[in-house]
This record gives C-alpha cells, sequence and structure tokens, in this order.
C-alpha cells in the first residue's frame, strides 16, 4: 500500500510548485499562455513519445475496448440526466464529460505498476492511448460546447494536432517503424516536459480556486459519477465477462483514476470555467486517495 501513496504523492510535487509560484508571482504567470505551449506544442511530443515507445499490439487491444464501451456508456447517461438538471450550458458541459476523463497517464499508468508489477504496462498504455482520443474528441468537444455553438465545437477537435499526432504515431507504429535513440531522447524530453508542466499548470490554477463557489449539485454530480456510478458498472460488466482477473483489475482501476488535469487544460482553453474544473480535479483527487484502496479491495471479487 505504500507504493501506491508515493506513486500519487510523488506526482504531486510539481503541482505543489504551481501553487507556490502562482501565489508568489500573481499576474506575472499568463496561465493561458502556458496552456497553449502545452497544448499545441508538448503534448504532441507527449503523444508521439506514447505510442512509439512500444509497438501497438492487436492482441492487447481487448481491455481498451471494454474500457471505451464502459466509458461511452456512462457519457449517454451522464449528458441525458445532466441536461435536465444544469441548465447553464458551461455547467451542463462539465457535468456531461468531466467524470469520465481520468488521469490514466501520469497516475493511471504508475499505480497500475504499483498495484499489478510492470506486467500491467503494455494494458495501462493502450487505456490511455484511447483515454486520449476520448479526451480529444468528447472532451474537447463539450468543453468547447460551453462557449462555441456545436459547429465550431467540432472544428476545435479538427484544430488540435495532437489528434494528427496520434494518428501519424500509430500509423507508424503499425507500420514496424522503430525511431533510433537520439529521436527517442528528444520525443521523451518533450514529453516529460508536458507531464511537468500540466501539473505545474493544475497547481496554477488550484490558487485561484474557491471551492466554496462552485455549485454544489455539481460537485456532488460528478463525484457520485466518477466514484459511485462509473465503478458500479464497471464492476457489473466486468464480473460478467471472461476475461483474466488481472486485466479486469486494471480496467476497474484505470476508470477509478481521478479527474484528469487534461480537463483543466480544456476549461481554460474554451473559457468553460477552468477553476470551477479546478476545484473539480482537486476534490476528485482527494476523495481518490481514500476511494482507491476501497476499489483494491473489490478487485478480489472480479
Amino acid at each position: 500500500m505504500s507504493s501506491i501513496i508515493f506513486s500519487i504523492l510523488g506526482i504531486y510535487i510539481f503541482i505543489v510548485m504551481g501553487y507556490l509560484a502562482k501565489m508568489s508571482f500573481k499576474d506575472a504567470i499568463d496561465d493561458k499562455t502556458i496552456t497553449l505551449i502545452n497544448v499545441y506544442f508538448l503534448q504532441v511530443f507527449l503523444t508521439f513519445w506514447g505510442l512509439l515507445v512500444r509497438p501497438v499490439d492487436i492482441t492487447l487491444l481487448f481491455a481498451p475496448t471494454i474500457y471505451l464501451v464502459i466509458v461511452v456508456l456512462i457519457l449517454i447517461i451522464s449528458a441525458l440526466l445532466a441536461k435536465k438538471l444544469f441548465q447553464n450550458q458551461k455547467e451542463y458541459s462539465i457535468a456531461a464529460v468531466a467524470a469520465i476523463i481520468g488521469n490514466t497517464g501520469n497516475l493511471g499508468i504508475p499505480l497500475g505498476i504499483a498495484i499489478f508489477g510492470e506486467e500491467s504496462i503494455p494494458y495501462t498504455t493502450v487505456i490511455n492511448l484511447v483515454n486520449i482520443f476520448i479526451v480529444y474528441t468528447v472532451g474537447v468537444y463539450y468543453y468547447s460546447r460551453g462557449t462555441f455553438d456545436a459547429k465550431t465545437s467540432l472544428k476545435n477537435i479538427v484544430k488540435l494536432p495532437i489528434l494528427w499526432a496520434a494518428a501519424i504515431a500509430i500509423i507508424l507504429s503499425i507500420n514496424e517503424y522503430k525511431p533510433n535513440e537520439v529521436v527517442m531522447n528528444t520525443l521523451m524530453m518533450g514529453a516529460y516536459a508536458s507531464m511537468t508542466m500540466q501539473l505545474f499548470l493544475f497547481g496554477l490554477y488550484l490558487y485561484g480556486a474557491k471551492i466554496k463557489e462552485i455549485n454544489k449539485s455539481l460537485v456532488i454530480w460528478v463525484l457520485s459519477f466518477k466514484f459511485l456510478i462509473l465503478p458500479l458498472v464497471a464492476f457489473l460488466v466486468l464480473y460478467n465477462i471472461e476475461l483474466d482477473s488481472m486485466i479486469k483489475g486494471i480496467i476497474f482501476i484505470e476508470l477509478m483514476m481521478p479527474l484528469a488535469i487534461a480537463n483543466v487544460n480544456f476549461a481554460s482553453l474554451y473559457d468553460c470555467f477552468p477553476k470551477v474544473v479546478t476545484a473539480l480535479v482537486f476534490i476528485s483527487s482527494v476523495v481518490f486517495l481514500g476511494a482507491i484502496f476501497v476499489g483494491v479491495r473489490v478487485l478480489t471479487y472480479l
């Protein structure tokens, strides 16, 4: 259990650094500029590195397929029900999509290693790949809809270079392209810079977040879907299918990941209450510290 705790707390160092930086320098740090640099430039390196570091193996796709089915099911339920509860378009966008965008990369992969060992890496990697596509399609659309119309929101998806980078990287991987050491080191530098900046950016927004000002219904809604409805649906689906217990466990734990910092990126990029989303990410991260131990116990029943 100690390895799980250290895996979680270790990455939060950079969040604290971002918080302290914003507290010290206030408006001298431009949050939006950092978001643009990360989303449009550094995350391209992260995408290429993540998809080329290991060959895409078709036999591994069963796990992310199940992950995707569960996420889509929850998205449909969430989007339909939230329409009746949230009249504000921005709050509706957050309520519809925030819970399904989990931190399967920065937290999910190292946590998978801590719980299941290094044999979990191929599975957590491809699940994270699926999550990337969810983030940069569904996530971009809903957060963009908080400010723009449907047509513009669809255009915003196409404008993001990460989606194109992922498509190119997958094609290269399928064709067995193996980048040399120099190329991989360059990609790795950009990838780690992106992950660090993303955590740092979360800290920046966390400084200005005021949890008391958030709609309590929105907080309850997002947390309920994240830590009650989503795990319950995941358990029912996984319990009733024939699959290796370790793979079931990996899917279940990845679905329990707290809200990803990518939520903050897009809320900021499309002006969809970024400080509200930051507070929600923070709250979910705190709740996760207790929920993960319940989730680990549930694994024995899968």
